[in-house]
């Protein structure tokens, strides 16, 4: 008997939303409907501890503006008028107007848009890649979150490869850097709490006092994209006092004598004058993490949201190596540990089914160049898991590209999103807890499967069901069509050759819902770098054009406004994910732009105005709460709201579409703004 065919009980889950947690979860159903959501008290990690946000989940699943059926556009894009129709009916005109594209234009005119706003792993990379690699599709460079990061972490470490999560319970020193814990990595917190009951002090360095920076005992305000350079000012008190662990760089590095010398130009004054961090503070952080140990640094996805991402987050990969932090129990650091759950892709994906090895890629960060510029056209857009209307940068161009005439453009989704407004064909989506799939956790090392608890909501499908039934309509009869959810499964984590994965199979997920990857052998002792080593200096950047040597950009120059604006998290919403949601709305109250005092003052602005943000781009309207949460110079916002009537909350017509100097990165935290209050 399978789950969805017992009407009341409590049932097993993972929570899917991209989120480094991935909570383990109990389901209480009743009647065929889900009715309560708590944690599984008997996650390793999690143990029954979840967020507002997925406790709340219900009130998304049953929403009444969820989508029941296919609709088909009436009226003129972006007006919301459709009607119902089936799915013969929806199938067929997709795969019709495929059909003629690729005849008229060719199939790269074609381009698929997604990410993971399901983290399940063969509903966003599965059914979905294969299908589009068969029709050789325009490919899409999945960059929008932590690619610019990853890189630069792998140019240190060789991978996404840290401290274990639930060792840092000794940690004695945590520094949440560019990270807002509080909001975005609860058990984290939770970890850093019992730690703290030990002596253990933690200090967090953003851009943003916000619930983390209150929770602290140190906040250290910096100014944005400056990070790279406190880093540096670190390693230069580090060496210049002698609080480096010699021998361990001897052994496990490469680079170090080189980076010494380097680092001689970082003094704190330069670097005070750089990040507008204090040198008196300076000194003080460098000393304490040079002489607490075990020190844990938690790397955020903040800083990597800049022009120089990849080398801050490169930066700060090296500062454990420094002082041998690594090789002492809840020492280290965590940008991501996603290494040791590395799966077959290749197996899941397919990319052997793309016949042309050329067929051109797009990064989704420049979808607003890609829809307006791009030549030749793309001519159709099939947007899942993602609401690229909201999320992405610089989002009038991207609002200007959907609203083509000539765009054919297909939306799966559980909403009718603000994307979904300028679709040809919606198309109704399951949540997870309707699905059979498999996360892997980018923080903790555990991988899970979630299976169905409920029936498919009204006639929504699952992606995977979705593009076996595209294939067919298309005539692609390949047996990777046939695969079923479950074989996916098991394909991905056979022939992987990663063994901290061996033994994990889908019997084994089924048995136990979760299982832990195995970290024998220690990851220090077979490093995937060219050296084997931590790579303090970088040969492989040197190749590529890049400073071999940490080093700090500054940004790119972005017009002449006078403030800096980060358009953060906030702490009900998960990017665009809740903000429709009525429930989550209220928890979340309203939008607004922190601004500092002085200049507040300056500029004639009160505490609760409504001011207008602008620049080349666009502008929105934010209530402004001001203080000390903010550097002068600098303007923060929270969340991505989604759009309501007589509303101008939308922050990311301000960012811009540049892209980061590694991994196709988004640049979102690296644009200027004026501020001004609304008369």
């Amino acid at each position: 008997m399978t789950y969805t065919t017992q009407e009341s009980g409590v049932f097993p889950a993972v929570c899917s939303l991209d989120c480094p947690d991935q909570c383990g979860l109990l389901l209480h159903k009743k009647e065929g409907k889900i009715v309560k959501i708590e944690g599984d008290p008997n996650h390793p990690v999690t143990k029954g501890n979840i967020c507002n946000k997925v406790r709340n989940m219900t009130e998304r699943i049953y929403d009444p503006k969820r989508l029941t059926h296919p609709l088909k556009r009436v009226g003129k894009k972006g007006s919301g008028e459709f009607i119902r129709i089936s799915w013969e009916e929806a199938i067929t005109t997709i795969t019709e107007r495929w059909r003629a594209l690729i005849d008229s234009d060719g199939p790269e005119s074609i381009l698929p848009y997604s990410f993971y706003g399901n983290m399940g792993r063969i509903s966003v990379e599965g059914m979905d890649r294969r299908f589009f690699h068969r029709m050789g599709a325009s490919q899409l460079d999945r960059t929008i979150c932590n690619s610019a990061g990853a890189v630069g972490y792998s140019y240190t470490m060789g991978g996404a490869f840290g401290t274990d999560p639930e060792d840092t319970v000794h940690s004695k020193l945590f520094i949440m850097w560019g990270i807002n814990t509080v909001s975005t990595n609860m058990h984290q917190v939770v970890f850093a709490e019992q730690a703290r009951k030990n002596g253990a002090k933690i200090v967090v360095i953003d851009v943003h006092k916000n619930q983390t920076g209150r929770w602290a005992d140190w906040f250290i305000p910096i100014l944005p994209g400056t990070d790279t350079a406190l880093a540096l000012g670190i390693m230069h008190v580090l060496f210049a006092e002698n609080l480096v662990d010699s021998a361990f760089m001897e052994k496990y590095t490469v680079g170090h004598e080189e980076l010494k010398e380097h680092v001689r130009t970082y003094d704190p004054t330069t670097v005070s004058a750089i990040t507008g961090v204090p040198v008196d503070d300076i000194y003080k952080l460098a000393r304490m993490y040079g002489t607490t140990s075990p020190s844990f640094i938690r790397i955020g996805n903040g800083i990597q949201h800049h022009d120089n991402g990849g080398m801050c987050v490169r930066t700060i990969a090296c500062l454990p190596a420094l002082t041998g932090q690594w090789l002492v129990k809840g020492g280290g650091a965590n940008k991501g540990n996603k290494g040791f759950l590395e799966h077959n892709k290749l197996a899941l994906q397919r990319p052997d089914l793309l016949a042309n090895k050329q067929t051109r890629v797009i990064n989704m960060n420049e979808l607003g160049k890609a829809l307006l510029d791009t030549e030749p056209p793309v001519k159709s857009l099939f947007v899942y898991t993602s609401n690229p209307a909201i999320v992405a940068p610089e989002g009038n161009k991207v609002r200007q590209g959907l609203a083509r005439e000539d765009l054919f453009t297909v939306v799966h989704d559980l909403f009718l999103t603000e994307t979904a407004l300028y679709a040809d064909i919606v198309l109704p989506a399951t949540s997870s807890y309707e699905n059979t799939d498999f996360y892997t956790s980018y923080w903790h090392h555990y991988i899970q499967l979630q299976q169905p608890v409920i029936a498919p909501f009204g006639e929504s499908k699952s992606n995977t069901d979705v593009f076996r039934l595209l294939a067919a309509a298309m005539g692609y009869d390949e047996p990777a069509f046939q695969d079923s959810d479950a074989e996916m499964v098991r394909q991905a984590l056979k022939g992987h050759g990663n063994p901290h994965l061996e033994g994990i199979t889908y019997e084994t997920l089924v048995e136990k819902q979760y299982a832990k990857a195995n970290l024998e052998p220690f990851f220090l002792e077979h490093l995937p770098t060219p050296s084997g080593k931590i790579e303090l200096y970088s040969q492989a950047m040197a190749k590529r054009g890049l400073p071999p040597l940490p080093t700090y950009t500054p940004l790119v120059n972005d017009g002449d406004f006078p403030y800096l604006f980060v358009p953060g998290p906030n702490h009900n919403y998960l990017n665009s994910t809740f903000s429709n949601n009525e429930k989550h709305q209220k928890m979340e109250k309203i939008p607004r732009l922190h601004m500092n005092v002085a200049d507040a003052s300056a500029s004639g602005i009160s505490d609760g105005d409504t001011v207008r943000i602008w620049n080349e781009r666009g502008e929105c309207e934010l209530v402004v709460s001001i203080g000390e949460n903010v550097l002068p110079g600098v303007v923060v916002s929270q969340g991505l709201w989604a759009d309501a009537p007589h509303s101008k909350h939308y922050v990311n017509a301000l960012t811009p579409d540049r892209i980061a100097d590694m991994g196709g990165g988004a640049t979102f935290f690296s644009g200027r703004v004026d501020v001004e209050k609304v008369i």
